[in-house]
């Protein structure tokens, strides 16, 4: 298929005021200024983006509307649980895809909550489909971990640890360091297979994390929480991503010397515990001025999936370039989940996930027309 005359934003660094897009088995093979021949699909000028990435939701994970029949997001049973994997929870049927999808976003990296310190494992999905295995960008997506009040509160009612922030640090210092042991089994069963361990799920996850094959997404909201999860990355050797960050606007110095990842939100959302109480919509525009490469979240079902665009245009009202914006909603957010190579941009050789819209993609009175994925019409029409 052929799409003309659209004014298309790449986030590569080009818009194109009259572009080109031309899809084939479902990935881009030419985006720019050249018409390609053909039948062609006539955008009337109307604005090109790449899909949205949501690069941390709850989605499918917290049904809509179905209370705890649909809570299956956090096995608040044992403190770590890194074996569980969000595909065993996550309903592709669940009416918060669809309205994703009608929102333009395209991609979601959904998973385990934080009331375990290690959660489980993320899943970077399409919005679109009816089955899990149909959806998957990458599985895999990372390790969720958290730090903080949640599991504190989870186990301390539960008369187990951790009670405290110690404890949380020594549980996950103690499930790495096991870790490390089978790793050092498994090398030496692959010189002799009779010293191979018995097959332990929890300890593969823990594994890929410490080989970096993913990333750790580590749930820190306090300026000492986040501190303690940068010092564990160290510690093992980590790829992570800081999730939330709330109070990451007190330590900038810090986390651009540590040259932290961040995934930041969500921003729209009340001060519902302690941990909270710095939160601010003008924090992107601080990371911004700071020269800390960011993506935003919805955390849903926090923020509904659908105002993750809302999200970006309630950043720019607070002082947050809309260039920033834009890529703290595409590229950034594929970026920190590792999936830029099929996502987050328009590009050849990368998905044909792309959505038109009405007017500017940041003004709140604009609409979504239409939105494809995998070069298909999902949502809306031309």
């Amino acid at each position: 298929m052929i799409f003309k005359n659209g004014r298309i934003w790449t986030m590569e660094g080009d818009i194109f005021e009259s572009g080109c897009i031309e899809v084939k088995d479902g990935r881009i093979a030419y985006v720019g200024e050249e018409e390609k021949a053909g039948e062609a699909v006539d955008l009337k000028g109307k604005w090109v983006l790449p899909g949205f990435v949501d690069a941390h939701c709850h989605v499918g994970m917290w049904e809509n509307g179905m209370a705890d029949e649909g809570d299956d997001g956090n096995e608040a049973t044992d403190p770590v649980t890194p074996h569980l994997r969000a595909i065993d929870a996550i309903n592709p049927l669940d009416q918060s895809f669809r309205e994703a999808l009608e929102a333009g976003v395209t991609t979601v990296v959904t998973g385990p909550g934080s009331a375990n310190v290690i959660g489980g494992r993320f899943v970077a999905l399409k919005t679109h489909g009816r089955r899990v295995e149909d959806m998957i960008v990458k599985e895999p997506q990372a390790l969720k971990i958290a730090l903080g009040e949640n599991p504190k509160r989870v186990y301390k009612d539960q008369e187990k640890a951790p009670a405290t922030r110690m404890a949380t640090a020594a549980l996950l210092r103690e499930a790495f360091v096991e870790a490390q042991e089978y790793q050092r089994k498994l090398e030496l069963g692959n010189a002799d297979p009779e010293k191979l361990p018995d097959r332990d799920l929890k300890m593969e996850t823990l594994v890929l994390a410490l080989e970096r094959k993913i990333p750790v997404k580590a749930h820190a909201h306090r300026a000492d929480d986040i501190m303690t999860a940068l010092r564990i990355a160290r510690e093992f050797g980590l790829d992570m991503t800081i999730e939330h960050c709330t109070e990451g606007a007190l330590i900038l110095d810090v986390l651009k010397e540590e040259h932290a990842r961040v995934i930041l939100g969500p921003i729209i959302c009340d001060r519902g515990k302690v941990e909270l109480r710095h939160l601010s919509d003008g924090n992107p525009a601080l990371f911004e001025k700071a020269g800390i490469k960011f993506a935003l979240m919805t955390d849903h079902p926090v923020t509904p999936i659908q105002y993750l665009p809302l999200c970006a245009l309630v950043a720019v009202r607070q002082g947050l370039s809309e260039e920033a914006a834009l890529r703290a909603i595409t590229i950034h957010g594929a970026e920190m989940a590792g999936i830029a190579d099929r996502v987050g941009s328009l590009k050849a050789g990368k998905d044909a996930d792309f959505t038109v819209f009405s007017g500017h993609p940041l003004d709140f009175r604009t609409k979504v027309i239409a939105v494809y994925v995998n070069g298909k019409l999902a949502a809306g029409e031309l």
